[in-house]
């Protein structure tokens, strides 16, 4: 199993879109999950990759996300699967990174699929598992199981954060304790 190393790590951030997150379960936890790890990212300076499904459909970006990311421009994709979208693939290899951090919505369909592509294609992938859902809880479960099999390794948004940041003693410790707080 390795180990998450900020200097290798990417944060993709899957589809928190207004006509889908507030009808998965659980979304205010899964929305404040969302933010910490954002926060959390960019005072470690790790890259973010932002995605939207079909906006026309699905709407854009929340605004509680978009307002967190203003310096980026979401991917717009019509495939479930970011990596089966050239635009992504190609953003994701400008970054020359090997580990994934993944969040977002829904974790049995778009989450699901890139994750099986990006293990497919050499990235290790972390999923935040805090940071994902699904409409229900059955098809959030199922998806976490079989990515876990398929050797996604699972966490939360305080452990890969505190993985990354390693000790006390770094500079970006009491930011990311009042983050998770």
């Amino acid at each position: 199993m390795n180990r998450l190393n900020s200097a290798q790590a990417v944060l993709v951030v899957v589809d928190i879109q207004t006509k889908l997150l507030p009808v998965v379960h659980n979304y205010p936890l899964v929305l404040d999950n969302l933010r910490k790890i954002i926060l959390g990212v960019q005072v470690l300076k790790i890259q973010i990759l932002l995605t939207e499904q079909y906006p026309r459909g699905l709407g854009t970006t929340v605004e509680e996300i978009q307002s967190l990311l203003t310096e980026y421009r979401p991917i717009v994709k019509q495939t479930f699967s970011c990596w089966q979208d050239s635009i992504f693939q190609e953003a994701l290899r400008r970054q020359k990174k090997r580990q994934v951090l993944i969040c977002g919505i829904e974790s049995h369909i778009c989450v699901y699929q890139t994750s099986l592509d990006l293990v497919e294609n050499g990235f290790d992938v972390f999923l935040l598992t805090d940071a994902v859902s699904s409409r229900t809880i059955e098809n959030r479960s199922l998806a976490l199981n079989n990515l876990e099999k398929a050797g996604i390794q699972l966490t939360s948004v305080e452990m890969a954060l505190f993985e990354m940041l390693k000790d006390s003693s770094d500079p970006a410790f009491k930011q990311i304790s009042r983050i998770v707080k």
